[in-house]
């Protein structure tokens, strides 16, 4: 039995239990990078004041997964932009579409500018696509999934997980008869982990950062 972003398998006593997880904190962290870059472009552009320099994050729950993800997406940010803040707002759901909207909504009336998730809906990404065609500047970095369909406009880019890297390597292992893996998870190192396309409005010269960015990462 292996389960997917749990946690248990270590203590259950079970030798048939597994869990695994990417290192998905590092993806995170290059969106941040994503993020700070626009923040800078906001202030040369004089589409924001220094002051007003506050990121938005919708989480699920107050949980190690969700508070690591949400502090390396804050990293990524301050990597490039350092005098920013972040409000968090949970919803107490992985998914949940009507409260990632309100989450949202209520951190964009709080001023936020950016708006990320750790959250599984696209609730969130379609607030900001809203509140960005009604005048208002502010962007959305999603999660799991390109949220270009819901926010063509608003939408930065994702931090993802590429499962795939797993079940290659558990399929490969159950093959050859070798012991799987109790706990496992794998970053940008093993392709397991990455961000989405770019989104039409990202700041000039993000790609050539976040290649830089992802090198080192993979470079250790």
């Amino acid at each position: 039995f292996c389960h997917a972003t749990g946690y248990q398998a270590a203590s259950s006593g079970l030798d048939n239990m597994h869990n695994y997880f990417t290192a998905v904190y590092e993806s995170r962290y290059v969106s941040g990078v994503v993020a700070g870059l626009k923040l800078n472009e906001m202030i040369e552009n004089g589409d924001i004041k220094e002051d007003q320099t506050k990121i938005g994050y919708v989480g699920a729950y107050p949980y190690a997964e969700v508070v690591s993800g949400y502090t390396a997406f804050f990293l990524g940010i301050q990597s490039v932009f350092p005098n920013v803040v972040m409000d968090v707002q949970y919803t107490n759901s992985w998914f949940d579409i009507d409260g990632e909207a309100a989450a949202a909504d209520m951190l964009i009336k709080r001023g936020c500018v950016i708006i990320g998730q750790h959250a599984d809906s696209t609730g969130a990404p379609d607030t900001v696509e809203k509140a960005w065609q009604n005048g208002q500047v502010v962007y959305s970095v999603g999660y799991n999934m390109s949220m270009l369909d819901v926010a063509p406009d608003a939408a930065l880019t994702s931090a993802t997980n590429v499962w795939s890297a797993y079940y290659k390597e558990l399929f490969s292992d159950v093959l050859n008869g070798k012991e799987i893996p109790q706990d496992w998870s794998k970053g940008f190192n093993d392709d397991a982990v990455a961000i989405t396309d770019l989104g039409p409005n990202v700041a000039e010269g993000t790609a050539d950062k976040v290649a830089e960015v992802e090198a080192a990462l993979k470079d250790g």
